[in-house]
């Protein structure tokens, strides 16, 4: 499991970031749907850096 830091921005969404994956940031209307979010980029994340290592172009 991955820590995630989660605020309210400027725009009146919710802010969600994976420090210890550069870049992975998402947002929401609310809490709950900035999670959903950044779970969703989270596992993004993992598989095209997985998809890259392996010589893969398509998952």
């Amino acid at each position: 499991m991955r820590q995630v830091l989660m605020y309210a921005g400027e725009d009146g969404y919710w802010v969600a970031e994976c420090p210890s994956l550069p870049g992975c940031i998402s947002q929401g209307k609310d809490r709950a749907e900035a999670l959903v979010n950044i779970r969703e980029a989270i596992r993004g994340y993992i598989v095209v850096g997985f998809l890259s290592r392996s010589g893969k172009t398509e998952a």
